[in-house]
Protein backbone atom coordinates (compact mmCIF):
# COMPACT_ATOMS: atom_id res chain seq x y z
CA UNK A 1 0.00 0.00 0.00
CA UNK A 2 1.29 3.15 -0.95
CA UNK A 3 1.61 6.48 1.21
CA UNK A 4 -1.36 8.14 -0.84
CA UNK A 5 -3.83 4.83 -0.14
CA UNK A 6 -2.92 5.14 3.60
CA UNK A 7 -3.75 8.26 4.27
CA UNK A 8 -6.70 8.52 2.44
CA UNK A 9 -7.59 5.45 4.31
CA UNK A 10 -6.91 7.47 7.82
CA UNK A 11 -8.42 10.34 6.93
CA UNK A 12 -11.69 8.40 6.16
CA UNK A 13 -11.44 6.25 9.49
CA UNK A 14 -10.83 9.38 11.32
CA UNK A 15 -14.29 11.34 9.75
CA UNK A 16 -15.89 8.02 10.89
CA UNK A 17 -14.03 8.22 14.23
CA UNK A 18 -15.62 11.93 14.42
CA UNK A 19 -19.24 11.59 13.62
CA UNK A 20 -19.57 8.92 16.04
CA UNK A 21 -17.93 10.24 18.88
CA UNK A 22 -20.02 13.44 18.11
CA UNK A 23 -22.89 11.09 18.40
CA UNK A 24 -22.38 9.96 21.71
CA UNK A 25 -20.57 13.18 23.34
CA UNK A 26 -21.49 16.10 23.68
CA UNK A 27 -19.20 18.64 24.84
CA UNK A 28 -20.29 21.55 26.95
CA UNK A 29 -18.81 24.86 27.51
CA UNK A 30 -15.85 23.92 29.91
CA UNK A 31 -15.02 20.59 27.97
CA UNK A 32 -16.60 18.65 30.76
CA UNK A 33 -19.50 16.42 29.93
CA UNK A 34 -22.81 18.36 30.14
CA UNK A 35 -24.94 18.10 33.14
CA UNK A 36 -28.51 17.76 32.82
CA UNK A 37 -29.75 21.02 34.43
CA UNK A 38 -30.27 21.21 38.52
CA UNK A 39 -30.43 17.14 38.27
CA UNK A 40 -26.65 17.02 38.77
CA UNK A 41 -24.36 14.72 36.77
CA UNK A 42 -25.83 12.81 33.90
CA UNK A 43 -26.13 8.82 33.81
CA UNK A 44 -23.55 6.69 32.11
CA UNK A 45 -25.12 3.36 30.79
CA UNK A 46 -22.41 2.42 29.22
CA UNK A 47 -18.98 2.72 27.12
CA UNK A 48 -18.90 2.08 23.61
CA UNK A 49 -16.15 2.16 20.89
CA UNK A 50 -16.10 5.29 18.86
CA UNK A 51 -15.40 2.89 15.18
CA UNK A 52 -17.15 -0.03 16.49
CA UNK A 53 -20.77 0.05 18.38
CA UNK A 54 -20.94 -3.27 18.99
CA UNK A 55 -18.10 -3.29 21.74
CA UNK A 56 -19.45 -2.10 24.53
CA UNK A 57 -18.33 -2.08 28.41
CA UNK A 58 -19.09 -0.80 31.55
CA UNK A 59 -16.25 1.01 32.55
CA UNK A 60 -13.88 3.57 30.43
CA UNK A 61 -11.04 1.75 29.01
CA UNK A 62 -9.63 1.06 25.39
CA UNK A 63 -11.12 -0.09 22.03
CA UNK A 64 -9.79 -3.07 20.52
CA UNK A 65 -8.01 -0.12 18.11
CA UNK A 66 -6.69 1.34 20.44
CA UNK A 67 -8.80 4.36 21.02
CA UNK A 68 -10.58 5.58 24.17
CA UNK A 69 -14.09 4.43 24.61
CA UNK A 70 -17.07 6.91 24.61
CA UNK A 71 -19.73 7.25 26.93
CA UNK A 72 -23.61 6.79 26.25
CA UNK A 73 -25.78 9.14 28.75
CA UNK A 74 -29.10 7.66 29.64
CA UNK A 75 -30.96 10.84 27.97
CA UNK A 76 -29.59 10.16 24.79
CA UNK A 77 -31.27 6.84 24.54
CA UNK A 78 -34.81 6.92 23.87
CA UNK A 79 -37.40 4.12 24.95
CA UNK A 80 -37.92 2.85 21.08
CA UNK A 81 -34.97 0.93 19.57
CA UNK A 82 -33.46 2.18 16.55
CA UNK A 83 -33.10 5.83 17.76
CA UNK A 84 -29.95 7.71 18.01
CA UNK A 85 -29.22 11.38 19.08
CA UNK A 86 -26.61 13.20 17.71
CA UNK A 87 -24.73 16.54 18.33
CA UNK A 88 -26.29 19.38 16.69
CA UNK A 89 -22.98 20.32 15.69
CA UNK A 90 -22.31 16.85 14.10
CA UNK A 91 -25.61 17.43 12.05
CA UNK A 92 -24.50 20.48 10.63
CA UNK A 93 -21.09 19.44 9.49
CA UNK A 94 -23.00 16.54 7.65
CA UNK A 95 -25.03 19.16 6.03
CA UNK A 96 -28.34 17.07 7.15
CA UNK A 97 -31.10 18.65 5.90
CA UNK A 98 -34.99 18.00 6.38
CA UNK A 99 -38.46 18.36 4.89
CA UNK A 100 -42.05 17.55 5.94
CA UNK A 101 -44.06 14.85 4.17
CA UNK A 102 -47.18 16.54 2.24
CA UNK A 103 -50.59 14.93 1.40
CA UNK A 104 -51.91 16.71 -2.14
CA UNK A 105 -52.66 15.15 -5.32
CA UNK A 106 -49.45 13.88 -7.14
CA UNK A 107 -49.11 15.07 -10.96
CA UNK A 108 -48.15 11.84 -13.04
CA UNK A 109 -45.40 13.12 -15.10
CA UNK A 110 -43.90 10.80 -17.22
CA UNK A 111 -40.19 11.28 -18.16
CA UNK A 112 -38.90 9.50 -20.87
CA UNK A 113 -36.82 9.79 -24.09
CA UNK A 114 -37.81 9.51 -27.72
CA UNK A 115 -36.47 9.64 -31.33
CA UNK A 116 -37.95 12.51 -33.95
CA UNK A 117 -39.35 10.91 -36.97
CA UNK A 118 -41.28 12.35 -40.25
CA UNK A 119 -45.49 12.53 -40.02
CA UNK A 120 -45.84 9.35 -42.02
CA UNK A 121 -49.23 11.18 -42.66
CA UNK A 122 -47.49 13.55 -44.91
CA UNK A 123 -45.50 11.23 -46.68
CA UNK A 124 -45.28 10.80 -50.44
CA UNK A 125 -44.04 7.96 -52.06
CA UNK A 126 -43.08 8.02 -56.15
CA UNK A 127 -43.48 5.16 -58.04
CA UNK A 128 -43.76 4.73 -61.69
CA UNK A 129 -46.63 2.85 -63.25
CA UNK A 130 -44.91 1.78 -66.45
CA UNK A 131 -41.36 0.18 -67.15
CA UNK A 132 -38.87 2.61 -68.57
CA UNK A 133 -35.83 4.29 -68.05
CA UNK A 134 -34.86 7.11 -65.83
CA UNK A 135 -33.42 10.11 -68.45
CA UNK A 136 -33.06 12.58 -66.63
CA UNK A 137 -32.63 13.17 -62.21
CA UNK A 138 -33.86 16.69 -61.41
CA UNK A 139 -33.49 15.83 -57.81
CA UNK A 140 -30.06 14.79 -56.90
CA UNK A 141 -29.82 13.45 -53.28
CA UNK A 142 -31.83 13.16 -50.06
CA UNK A 143 -32.74 15.74 -47.66
CA UNK A 144 -33.03 18.31 -50.98
CA UNK A 145 -36.25 20.63 -50.40
CA UNK A 146 -39.06 20.11 -53.10
CA UNK A 147 -41.67 22.72 -54.01
CA UNK A 148 -45.02 21.25 -55.00
CA UNK A 149 -44.98 21.47 -58.74
CA UNK A 150 -41.63 21.42 -59.24
CA UNK A 151 -40.02 18.61 -61.87
CA UNK A 152 -38.31 15.41 -60.00
CA UNK A 153 -37.57 13.61 -63.35
CA UNK A 154 -37.95 12.87 -66.54
CA UNK A 155 -38.77 8.91 -67.40
CA UNK A 156 -38.62 7.43 -71.23
CA UNK A 157 -40.97 4.35 -71.45
CA UNK A 158 -42.18 2.90 -75.05
CA UNK A 159 -45.30 2.19 -73.08
CA UNK A 160 -46.37 5.75 -72.45
CA UNK A 161 -44.51 6.31 -76.19
CA UNK A 162 -47.60 4.03 -77.29
CA UNK A 163 -49.95 5.07 -75.46
CA UNK A 164 -49.89 8.98 -76.21
CA UNK A 165 -49.53 7.65 -80.38
CA UNK A 166 -53.17 5.78 -79.41
CA UNK A 167 -54.33 9.26 -77.82
CA UNK A 168 -53.45 11.25 -81.22
CA UNK A 169 -55.06 8.81 -83.31
CA UNK A 170 -57.88 8.85 -80.97
CA UNK A 171 -58.51 12.90 -81.21
CA UNK A 172 -58.14 12.69 -84.94
CA UNK A 173 -61.24 10.41 -85.55
CA UNK A 174 -63.28 12.50 -84.01
CA UNK A 175 -64.81 9.24 -82.07
CA UNK A 176 -65.94 10.56 -78.67
CA UNK A 177 -66.01 7.08 -77.11
CA UNK A 178 -62.42 6.70 -78.26
CA UNK A 179 -61.36 9.48 -77.31
CA UNK A 180 -62.49 8.99 -73.99
CA UNK A 181 -61.22 5.70 -73.45
CA UNK A 182 -57.47 6.27 -74.55
CA UNK A 183 -57.83 9.21 -71.36
CA UNK A 184 -58.73 7.13 -69.45
CA UNK A 185 -55.52 4.71 -70.33
CA UNK A 186 -53.14 7.82 -69.68
CA UNK A 187 -54.59 8.19 -66.57
CA UNK A 188 -54.69 5.25 -65.51
CA UNK A 189 -50.52 5.06 -66.67
CA UNK A 190 -49.95 8.04 -64.49
CA UNK A 191 -50.13 10.58 -66.82
CA UNK A 192 -51.17 14.14 -65.36
CA UNK A 193 -54.00 15.52 -66.54
CA UNK A 194 -51.87 18.96 -67.35
CA UNK A 195 -49.75 16.60 -69.47
CA UNK A 196 -53.05 15.07 -71.26
CA UNK A 197 -54.52 18.85 -71.84
CA UNK A 198 -50.92 19.51 -73.48
CA UNK A 199 -51.25 16.69 -75.74
CA UNK A 200 -54.95 17.56 -76.52
CA UNK A 201 -53.47 21.09 -77.64
CA UNK A 202 -50.29 20.62 -79.22
CA UNK A 203 -50.78 16.90 -80.76
CA UNK A 204 -47.46 16.00 -80.69
CA UNK A 205 -45.86 12.87 -78.60
CA UNK A 206 -43.34 12.99 -75.82
CA UNK A 207 -40.27 10.74 -76.16
CA UNK A 208 -40.02 11.65 -72.36
CA UNK A 209 -42.70 11.76 -70.05
CA UNK A 210 -42.08 14.59 -67.01
CA UNK A 211 -43.23 13.69 -63.31
CA UNK A 212 -43.70 16.37 -61.02
CA UNK A 213 -43.95 16.80 -57.01
CA UNK A 214 -47.52 16.30 -55.34
CA UNK A 215 -46.56 18.20 -52.20
CA UNK A 216 -44.04 20.60 -50.60
CA UNK A 217 -41.04 19.01 -48.43
CA UNK A 218 -37.57 17.60 -48.82
CA UNK A 219 -36.62 14.37 -50.11
CA UNK A 220 -36.44 11.77 -47.31
CA UNK A 221 -35.37 8.60 -49.64
CA UNK A 222 -34.01 8.61 -53.23
CA UNK A 223 -33.27 5.12 -54.69
CA UNK A 224 -32.81 5.95 -58.39
CA UNK A 225 -29.70 7.79 -60.32
CA UNK A 226 -29.84 8.61 -64.12
CA UNK A 227 -30.40 5.96 -66.44
CA UNK A 228 -31.40 3.50 -64.23
CA UNK A 229 -34.34 1.29 -65.13
CA UNK A 230 -37.26 0.98 -63.16
CA UNK A 231 -40.93 -0.83 -62.57
CA UNK A 232 -43.67 -0.51 -61.12
CA UNK A 233 -42.42 -2.34 -58.12
CA UNK A 234 -39.28 -0.15 -57.74
CA UNK A 235 -39.80 3.59 -54.93
CA UNK A 236 -38.13 5.85 -57.25
CA UNK A 237 -38.30 8.98 -54.42
CA UNK A 238 -40.05 9.19 -51.18
CA UNK A 239 -40.95 12.90 -50.01
CA UNK A 240 -42.10 14.30 -46.14
CA UNK A 241 -43.22 17.19 -44.93
CA UNK A 242 -41.18 19.26 -42.32
CA UNK A 243 -44.00 21.64 -40.52
CA UNK A 244 -45.45 18.96 -38.59
CA UNK A 245 -43.57 15.73 -37.00
CA UNK A 246 -43.61 12.51 -34.82
CA UNK A 247 -41.87 12.45 -31.46
CA UNK A 248 -42.36 8.27 -30.39
CA UNK A 249 -41.50 8.14 -26.52
CA UNK A 250 -40.79 4.57 -25.10
CA UNK A 251 -43.25 4.16 -21.96
CA UNK A 252 -42.16 1.65 -19.27
CA UNK A 253 -45.16 -1.06 -18.04
CA UNK A 254 -45.67 0.45 -15.27
CA UNK A 255 -46.56 3.91 -16.43
CA UNK A 256 -48.09 2.56 -19.48
CA UNK A 257 -51.61 3.45 -17.53
CA UNK A 258 -51.19 6.82 -17.51
CA UNK A 259 -50.95 7.67 -20.88
CA UNK A 260 -53.63 8.34 -23.25
CA UNK A 261 -54.17 10.56 -27.00
CA UNK A 262 -55.17 14.00 -26.22
CA UNK A 263 -52.83 14.44 -23.35
CA UNK A 264 -50.45 17.71 -23.22
CA UNK A 265 -46.39 16.83 -23.91
CA UNK A 266 -43.17 18.47 -23.78
CA UNK A 267 -39.90 17.84 -25.58
CA UNK A 268 -36.18 19.52 -24.66
CA UNK A 269 -33.16 18.90 -27.20
CA UNK A 270 -29.76 18.77 -26.58
CA UNK A 271 -28.41 20.97 -28.86
CA UNK A 272 -30.95 23.62 -27.74
CA UNK A 273 -31.04 23.86 -24.41
CA UNK A 274 -34.20 25.55 -22.74
CA UNK A 275 -36.04 25.24 -25.41
CA UNK A 276 -39.52 23.29 -24.91
CA UNK A 277 -41.76 22.64 -27.74
CA UNK A 278 -45.43 21.62 -26.55
CA UNK A 279 -47.83 18.80 -28.68
CA UNK A 280 -50.02 16.59 -27.96
CA UNK A 281 -50.66 12.38 -27.79
CA UNK A 282 -51.69 11.51 -31.07
CA UNK A 283 -51.29 7.44 -30.42
CA UNK A 284 -51.10 4.77 -28.02
CA UNK A 285 -49.55 1.78 -29.89
CA UNK A 286 -51.16 -1.58 -28.95
CA UNK A 287 -48.31 -3.34 -28.55
CA UNK A 288 -45.41 -3.77 -25.98
CA UNK A 289 -41.53 -4.08 -27.09
CA UNK A 290 -41.08 -7.56 -25.74
CA UNK A 291 -37.25 -7.23 -25.81
CA UNK A 292 -37.73 -3.65 -23.94
CA UNK A 293 -41.03 -3.88 -22.24
CA UNK A 294 -41.82 -0.34 -23.18
CA UNK A 295 -45.08 0.79 -24.87
CA UNK A 296 -44.51 3.55 -27.61
CA UNK A 297 -46.50 6.76 -27.83
CA UNK A 298 -46.52 8.86 -30.77
CA UNK A 299 -46.53 12.39 -30.04
CA UNK A 300 -47.23 14.88 -32.70
CA UNK A 301 -45.61 18.82 -32.56
CA UNK A 302 -45.88 21.08 -34.95
CA UNK A 303 -42.28 22.33 -36.15
CA UNK A 304 -43.34 25.26 -38.62
CA UNK A 305 -39.22 26.31 -37.77
CA UNK A 306 -38.07 23.16 -38.84
CA UNK A 307 -35.95 22.66 -36.03
CA UNK A 308 -36.93 19.16 -34.93
CA UNK A 309 -35.52 17.53 -37.38
CA UNK A 310 -35.50 13.37 -37.78
CA UNK A 311 -33.85 11.19 -35.93
CA UNK A 312 -32.60 13.15 -32.75
CA UNK A 313 -33.07 12.34 -29.59
CA UNK A 314 -35.76 14.35 -27.28
CA UNK A 315 -35.95 14.41 -23.89
CA UNK A 316 -39.98 13.85 -23.49
CA UNK A 317 -42.40 14.62 -20.09
CA UNK A 318 -46.16 13.42 -20.68
CA UNK A 319 -48.35 15.55 -18.37
CA UNK A 320 -50.56 12.72 -17.35
CA UNK A 321 -54.05 12.83 -15.30
CA UNK A 322 -53.49 13.89 -11.22
CA UNK A 323 -53.81 11.40 -8.58
CA UNK A 324 -56.12 11.90 -5.88
CA UNK A 325 -54.54 12.82 -2.24
CA UNK A 326 -51.77 11.08 -1.26
CA UNK A 327 -48.95 11.58 1.12
CA UNK A 328 -45.26 12.15 -0.93
CA UNK A 329 -41.89 12.81 0.12
CA UNK A 330 -39.00 13.45 -2.14
CA UNK A 331 -37.65 10.68 -4.01
CA UNK A 332 -33.91 11.78 -2.61
CA UNK A 333 -35.16 11.11 0.83
CA UNK A 334 -35.92 7.04 -0.04
CA UNK A 335 -33.07 4.37 1.33
CA UNK A 336 -33.69 1.98 -1.14
CA UNK A 337 -33.65 -1.75 -0.08
CA UNK A 338 -33.82 -4.99 -1.83
CA UNK A 339 -36.89 -6.09 -0.06
CA UNK A 340 -37.87 -2.71 2.19
CA UNK A 341 -37.64 0.66 1.73
CA UNK A 342 -37.23 3.63 4.35
CA UNK A 343 -36.64 7.20 5.53
CA UNK A 344 -35.01 8.80 8.42
CA UNK A 345 -37.75 10.62 10.47
CA UNK A 346 -36.35 13.57 12.48
CA UNK A 347 -38.07 13.47 16.07
CA UNK A 348 -36.67 16.67 17.06
CA UNK A 349 -34.24 17.57 19.84
CA UNK A 350 -30.94 15.88 18.03
CA UNK A 351 -33.17 12.82 17.47
CA UNK A 352 -33.66 10.72 14.57
CA UNK A 353 -34.96 6.81 14.08
CA UNK A 354 -35.07 4.86 10.24
CA UNK A 355 -38.95 3.93 9.61
CA UNK A 356 -39.77 1.63 7.18
CA UNK A 357 -42.51 2.40 4.16
CA UNK A 358 -44.48 1.10 1.57
CA UNK A 359 -43.92 3.33 -1.54
CA UNK A 360 -46.86 4.01 -4.25
CA UNK A 361 -46.08 5.67 -7.23
CA UNK A 362 -43.19 7.69 -8.67
CA UNK A 363 -43.72 10.65 -10.36
CA UNK A 364 -41.19 13.54 -11.57
CA UNK A 365 -38.93 14.06 -8.30
CA UNK A 366 -41.18 12.63 -5.59
CA UNK A 367 -42.45 9.23 -4.24
CA UNK A 368 -45.86 8.39 -2.95
CA UNK A 369 -45.62 6.49 0.30
CA UNK A 370 -49.09 4.22 0.77
CA UNK A 371 -47.90 3.70 4.06
CA UNK A 372 -45.66 3.96 7.38
CA UNK A 373 -45.61 7.62 6.98
CA UNK A 374 -48.16 10.64 8.10
CA UNK A 375 -48.36 14.28 6.45
CA UNK A 376 -46.61 17.16 8.48
CA UNK A 377 -43.85 14.42 9.47
CA UNK A 378 -39.94 15.54 9.60
CA UNK A 379 -37.84 13.59 6.86
CA UNK A 380 -34.35 14.15 6.06
CA UNK A 381 -33.58 14.29 2.46
CA UNK A 382 -29.58 14.96 2.97
CA UNK A 383 -27.03 12.97 5.46
CA UNK A 384 -29.59 9.84 5.84
CA UNK A 385 -27.44 7.16 4.62
CA UNK A 386 -25.22 7.61 7.72
CA UNK A 387 -27.77 8.10 10.62
CA UNK A 388 -30.03 4.84 9.13
CA UNK A 389 -27.37 2.65 9.25
CA UNK A 390 -26.65 4.21 13.32
CA UNK A 391 -30.10 3.64 13.63
CA UNK A 392 -29.98 0.02 12.16
CA UNK A 393 -27.33 -0.96 14.92
CA UNK A 394 -29.02 0.66 17.50
CA UNK A 395 -32.24 -1.55 16.93
CA UNK A 396 -30.30 -4.85 16.09
CA UNK A 397 -28.38 -4.27 20.00
CA UNK A 398 -31.76 -3.60 21.55
CA UNK A 399 -33.20 -6.68 19.98
CA UNK A 400 -30.06 -8.36 21.44
CA UNK A 401 -30.32 -6.94 24.78
CA UNK A 402 -34.53 -7.84 24.97
CA UNK A 403 -33.51 -11.76 23.79
CA UNK A 404 -30.96 -11.94 26.64
CA UNK A 405 -33.39 -10.87 29.50
CA UNK A 406 -36.10 -12.70 28.19
CA UNK A 407 -34.17 -15.84 28.30
CA UNK A 408 -32.84 -15.03 32.08
CA UNK A 409 -36.74 -14.31 32.48
CA UNK A 410 -37.51 -17.72 31.57
CA UNK A 411 -35.03 -19.58 33.98
CA UNK A 412 -35.84 -17.40 37.28
CA UNK A 413 -39.26 -18.28 36.35
CA UNK A 414 -38.36 -22.45 36.16
CA UNK A 415 -40.19 -24.12 39.12
CA UNK A 416 -37.74 -27.04 40.65
CA UNK A 417 -39.92 -27.94 43.50
CA UNK A 418 -42.98 -28.87 41.09
CA UNK A 419 -40.43 -31.57 39.29
CA UNK A 420 -41.84 -34.93 39.82
CA UNK A 421 -38.14 -37.51 40.93
CA UNK A 422 -40.55 -40.22 41.14
CA UNK A 423 -40.36 -41.06 37.94
CA UNK A 424 -36.41 -41.28 37.92
CA UNK A 425 -34.93 -44.48 36.90
CA UNK A 426 -31.75 -44.95 39.06
CA UNK A 427 -31.50 -48.02 38.16
CA UNK A 428 -29.42 -46.58 34.53
CA UNK A 429 -27.82 -44.54 37.21
CA UNK A 430 -24.14 -45.13 36.94
CA UNK A 431 -22.91 -45.01 40.38
CA UNK A 432 -20.16 -46.05 39.40
CA UNK A 433 -17.64 -42.38 39.55
CA UNK A 434 -19.68 -41.94 42.78
CA UNK A 435 -16.61 -41.03 45.56
CA UNK A 436 -17.85 -42.76 48.93
CA UNK A 437 -14.89 -41.17 50.71
CA UNK A 438 -16.83 -37.89 49.92
CA UNK A 439 -20.15 -38.80 51.15
CA UNK A 440 -21.14 -37.89 54.36
CA UNK A 441 -23.00 -41.28 55.82
CA UNK A 442 -23.69 -38.95 59.27
CA UNK A 443 -26.46 -37.44 57.95
CA UNK A 444 -28.39 -40.33 56.49
CA UNK A 445 -31.64 -41.59 58.63
CA UNK A 446 -30.74 -45.37 59.34
CA UNK A 447 -34.42 -46.17 60.94
CA UNK A 448 -36.20 -45.40 57.26
CA UNK A 449 -33.55 -47.70 55.08
CA UNK A 450 -35.37 -51.01 54.55
CA UNK A 451 -32.64 -53.82 55.38
CA UNK A 452 -34.51 -56.63 54.66
CA UNK A 453 -33.79 -56.05 51.23
CA UNK A 454 -29.84 -55.53 51.17
CA UNK A 455 -27.92 -58.65 49.75
CA UNK A 456 -25.26 -59.47 52.39
CA UNK A 457 -22.29 -62.01 50.66
CA UNK A 458 -21.36 -64.94 52.43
Amino acid sequence: MNNKSFWIIFLLAAAIAGFLAGRFYTPSGDGSPAASGDSGEREILYWVAPMDANYRRDEPGKSPMGMDLVPVYADEVDSQPGTVKIDPTVVNNLGVRTTQAERSALPRHIDTVGYVQFDEDTLHHVHTRVDGWIEKLATKATGDPVEKGQLLFELYSPTLVNAQQEFQAALRSNNSVLRQASRERLTALGVTQGEIARLEKERTVRQRVRVYAEADGVVAHLAVREGIFVTPANEVMSIAELDKVWVLAEVFEREAAWVRPGQMAMVELDYLPGKMWHGTVDYVYPELDPKTRTLTVRIRFDNEDEMLRPNMFARVTIHGEDTGPVVHVPREAVIRGGTIDRVVVALGEGRYRSRPVTLGIESHDRVAIRSGLEAGESIVVSGQFLIDSESNIEAALARMDRTDEDMQQDRSQMDHSQMDHGEMNHETMDHGDMDDDETDHSQMDHEEMDHSQMEHQQ
